[in-house]
């Protein structure tokens, strides 16, 4: 009777099972089961497809694979308690004074061999932890690792826990006790590796064997960093509150216990506001594990901490290169401050010694008569790699620590034009289009608003084209231009080249820089078209290095945003500038074409000026703050008259004469004018009322009359010169739109009446952000 109830796992050998036409279930079916086995013998081998033969195998092979699985797992258990009683029995405790604790990081020029000097310089002072406070170490422990005095130097479901939140949110928690931090810090220096963490583990559990807590707390203690680069305890009291470790209250042992996790960025005096929520923290921790009563925590107050003085690496104009290495590098998220005083890295820069040299004593240069109020920014760029190679932040960082070239800001004016020749490129326009050059003009500065702009001077040019235009910076051509981009399209061309800064697009005004920047900003704008419009981003770190490793390079972020030919375009008709326009005499004087653009802000605020060659840029402005931040207008100094708006090209020849004096004499690309006249509606400018050659290869552009107009308000004699340069004095060079006078006679416009009240708009290419929304004019 045993066949009645057999299953199919019971089968003897060789039997066949039953197909899906015979298979019923129940009681019923057990019959035909018996009838399917014993017959089964008589029928031919392969007949047939048995669906239920194929349930033996399976089962098997079922079976088996749970044994492989089950295998594979004690395998890796066992390789891992191997694994781990090795590296527990191999893994020795260093002597303290084998052990390299933090490095300083160090910094260096592009030769990397020449230093700037160290991000942080190292305080330490070791003490016997006997003479401290027990509520010293009791904050720590509050702040760090309240299961510190149970724990067998890990603590698993920390770790545990850490690492789910690593591996699903991509953060980097370190679930780390003090122990661990103390291996980490003072053992192995910093590891964010999981190796590195597992390493870390055992040899933490390795110091809680053979090391009593109360000499581990104090170890970590006289190791661990809490900022300013202050290393244990003791220098840390000394750095935040001039005081000895012993001596600390319990309010100021629970404030420097708070900001352990980031000691640098939570300085109560860079971040009040977290410092006081950690103190909050460890206060109450405190209370609640006991080791301070309810009225003590109770009394607790913040505490007030020194100022901190930064270490003499700072001194001089090193602290901005200093500073600016260090703020790309956390704003790249590669390092944070902590990392960067600690982890003993080498930044290689692509700062040039010499350069950097040459350019800080040329921003020192202060001429008779310049004010002590008035700031100076400059910057050397490689374009075609966006490699700063030299920057004017200032004199003397421990003086001043806002940065004159990548913070503070000024209103470029007309060195913002070129923006818009790229703009005409684009849209086809030939730069020998013809427009009104004539001042002043009339435009509808925003919907519904009109408003007369003029030029620099009141000059009116008549009709002249793109290249004119651009060389003596022409503000009612410019306006027009604007007009057939919009501001919104301007706005965007300046910012596809890199501009970061906010500029309007409610307004034409927008073309003629009325939106403050900074020299950093106007540099990595302006490089992409000397790039030829390839976009890279600028940058002082080439890389990073520990030992032999690479541990960062710079994302250039290189993008192609412009047409080259469109660019070349641009460049040559800013060759005229230094030819024969606004900063005539540039050139000649570094013997070589020099692509330049001038501009001044409204008010005479501010004057600056941007040129290159193939091989390097060059950017200076000048500003003059008050007392309160507000703007104030320069004066003229130095022969170099109202608003001084000639001294950044001075500036830029003498810098420039210097740094491309070894190099070779390289000129720029050829530039084919395949625009249409009047561009492709014939509605650009006069329209297409002028046919000219559409060639612009390395020709020198002569100086130009201005061409005739219909107009009455054509000069009747020839465009400003500069002033005659004498043996003892640098080219006192007319820049765009100084409202300064020129070396001959500014021309009288024929049959027009000056204005009753001074000329509005740009007084050299530049405005000021009275060209609001309202559609108001800029006022001189």
């Amino acid at each position: 009777m045993a066949s009645h109830t057999r299953t199919t796992s019971s089968r003897p050998n060789g039997a066949k099972p039953r197909t899906a036409a015979s298979g019923s279930t129940g009681k019923a079916g057990s019959s035909t089961r018996r009838t399917a086995t014993r017959s089964s013998s008589t029928r031919p081998s392969g007949s047939r497809k048995h669906s239920n033969g194929s349930k033996q195998p399976k089962n098997r092979k079922k079976g088996l694979w749970w044994k492989i699985l089950l295998g594979v797992i004690g395998a890796i258990l066992l390789a891992g308690i191997g694994l781990f009683i090795y590296l527990y029995a191999t893994t020795d405790i260093p002597q303290p004074e084998k052990v390299a604790i933090a490095e300083k990081t160090n910094i260096y020029y592009s030769d990397g061999t020449t230093p700037i000097g160290s991000i942080s310089s190292q305080n330490r002072e070791i003490i016997d932890c006997s003479v401290l406070p027990d509520y010293v170490g009791n904050a720590i422990v509050a702040s760090e690792d309240r299961s510190f005095h149970t724990n067998k130097g890990i603590d698993i479901m920390g770790m545990a826990r850490a690492l789910y939140n690593n591996l699903t949110t991509g953060s980097r928690q370190g679930g780390s006790t003090i122990t661990q931090q103390y291996a980490e810090r003072y053992y192995l220096g910093e590891t964010t590796s999981y190796a590195g963490k597992i390493r870390e583990a055992i040899l933490a559990m390795k110091i809680a064997n053979s090391q009593d807590k109360d000499q581990v707390l104090c170890n970590y203690m006289n190791t661990i960093y809490l900022g300013r680069g202050a290393y244990g305890i003791q220098a840390a009291a000394q750095s935040y509150f001039g005081k000895d470790a012993k001596d600390l209250t319990v309010s100021e042992a629970a404030m420097i216990a708070g900001i352990i996790p980031a000691p640098s960025s939570w300085d109560p005096q860079e971040n009040p506001e977290q410092a006081k929520k950690r103190f909050d923290r460890v206060i109450r921790i405190m209370k609640e594990d006991g080791y301070i009563t309810d009225a003590e925590a109770a009394s607790a107050q913040f505490p007030q901490v020194k100022e901190y003085t930064l270490s003499n690496d700072f001194a001089g104009p090193n602290g901005y290169l200093l500073s600016t290495v260090e703020s790309e590098l956390i704003n790249a998220k590669a390092f944070n401050k902590d990392e960067l005083e600690t982890g003993g890295y080498k930044v290689v820069t692509t700062i040039d010694k010499a350069l950097q040299d040459r350019i800080q004593e040329v921003g020192d240069e202060r001429p008779e008569g310049m004010p002590e109020t008035l700031q100076v920014g400059g910057i050397a760029v490689d374009q075609k790699t966006g490699s700063v190679k030299a920057m004017y932040a200032g004199s003397d960082y421990l003086k001043q620590q806002l940065n004159n070239t990548t913070q503070s800001t000024f209103q470029p004016g007309s060195t913002m034009k070129p923006f818009g020749l790229v703009g005409a490129a684009q849209s086809d326009v030939s730069f020998a289009t013809l427009f009104n050059g004539n001042s002043p003009e009339e435009f509808e500065t925003t919907p519904g608003t009109f408003a007369e702009v003029p030029n620099a001077l009141g000059i009116s040019w008549g009709n002249i084209n793109l290249n004119q235009a651009t060389a003596n910076s022409v503000n009612t051509v410019f306006m027009n231009v604007n007009e057939h981009l919009t501001p919104e399209r301007y706005a965007q061309i300046a910012h596809d080249a890199g501009i970061s800064g906010d500029i309007q697009t409610d307004t034409l005004y927008n073309i003629l820089g009325i939106n403050s920047l900074t020299v950093w900003d106007l540099a990595q704008g302006h490089s992409t078209i000397a790039n030829n419009g390839t976009k890279n981003t600028l940058h002082v770190v080439d890389r990073v290095l520990k030992g032999d490793k690479d541990m960062y390079q710079p994302n250039l972020n290189t993008t192609k945003v412009f047409d080259e030919n469109d660019c070349a375009l641009v460049q040559h008709a800013m060759l005229g500038t230094t030819q024969y326009g606004t900063a005539a005499g540039v050139a000649s004087a570094l013997g070589r074409p020099v692509a330049g653009k001038s501009g001044t802000a409204n008010d005479e605020t501010a004057a600056s000026f941007v040129g290159y060659t193939p091989q390097l840029m060059n950017v200076w402005a000048i500003w003059n703050p008050g007392p309160n931040g507000e703007n104030q207008v320069v004066p003229q100094f130095a022969g170099y008259g109202v608003s001084s708006t000639g001294y950044p090209s001075h500036l830029f020849t003498e810098f420039m004469t210097t740094a491309v004096a070894d190099m070779p004499v390289e000129q720029f690309p050829d530039a084919v004018d395949n625009g249409v006249i009047g561009g492709p509606d014939g509605d650009w400018g006069l329209g297409g009322k002028r046919q000219s050659s559409n060639n612009y290869g390395n020709q020198q552009q002569v100086q130009p009359t201005p061409t005739p107009s219909e107009s009455t308000t054509t000069p009747t004699t020839p465009a400003p010169q500069p002033e005659q340069t004498t043996p003892d004095k640098a080219p006192q060079l007319e820049p765009s739109g100084s409202s300064s006078s020129p070396a001959t006679p500014a021309p009288e416009p024929s049959g027009s009446t000056p204005p009753s009240e001074p000329p509005t708009g740009n007084q050299g290419g530049g405005t000021n952000p009275g060209g609001d929304a309202q559609g108001n004019k800029p006022q001189a």
